[in-house]
């Protein structure tokens, strides 16, 4: 992975408003839900409808976006390849959170089934 500072960067000051719009468009266009993918975004986060649709009116940062979170503590077992990189390798704590939620979605859009994506929640 990119492990340069600027990389880190990057990804913590990109908006959490600005990905998920692409979020619902990748699982809507395979079939799946708006609501699924809530379900999927407040088992990692812990976030409800209203928070979620908080820090996107408001623009959170995915930094402030994951800071106010409550990760899940099965989010470990979260396991894979995304965008070319194993997010269990991944070294830095908030790219790696982030990389959580893009496997997510990506199983979500991937048709695999619920409890699998809740990692048997």
């Amino acid at each position: 992975m990119n492990n340069s500072d600027t990389h880190h960067q990057r990804i913590a000051k990109m908006t959490f408003a600005s990905v998920y719009p692409l979020y619902l468009a990748k699982v809507e266009k395979k079939g799946r839900t708006k609501e699924e993918l809530h379900q999927v975004i407040e088992w990692l986060t812990g976030f409800d409808n209203k928070k979620l649709q908080e820090l996107i009116n408001e623009k959170a940062s995915f930094e402030i976006f994951f800071r106010h979170a409550s990760l899940n503590p099965k989010a470990h077992l979260i396991t894979g390849v995304i965008c070319g990189y194993r997010v269990e390798e991944i070294e830095d704590a908030l790219t790696q959170k982030v990389r959580y939620l893009d496997k997510l979605v990506d199983e979500l859009a991937k048709g695999r089934k619920m409890e699998k994506i809740l990692r048997n929640a």
